[in-house]
């Protein structure tokens, strides 16, 4: 059985937004979320990306990789939930959120 959300990613409260155009700085972003202790945020992070599909793929997967390889490296918990959505007309959207913070603020 599927389990579908009851909500938008875009109805998660923000504490930063990241706006990403090519795959080299993705990693940075990734960094950044870490130093900024990702477990602990009272929202998720929303990375705005180009809608060239590629160069997009690219980028979520650097990000996913990077986050979790700097969690670790921290030393903190890496249960990451994360969906993708057009944002608008230029860009995806990527929203990351804690698993434990999502469920605090009750999604």
């Amino acid at each position: 059985m599927e389990k579908y959300i009851e909500f938008h990613p875009s109805q998660i409260p923000i504490s930063k937004t990241f706006e990403v155009n090519d795959d080299l700085k993705a990693p940075e972003i990734a960094l950044e979320m870490v130093r900024l202790v990702f477990a602990s945020q009272r929202g998720g992070f929303r990375v705005l990306m180009t809608k060239e599909k590629n160069t997009a793929k690219k980028i979520g997967f650097t990000i996913m990789n990077e986050l979790n390889l700097g969690l670790r490296k921290a030393k903190q918990e890496r249960d990451v939930r994360y969906w993708i959505y057009n944002y608008d007309q230029d860009h995806f959207a990527m929203v990351l959120i804690g698993s434990k913070v999502l469920e605090s603020l009750g999604f």
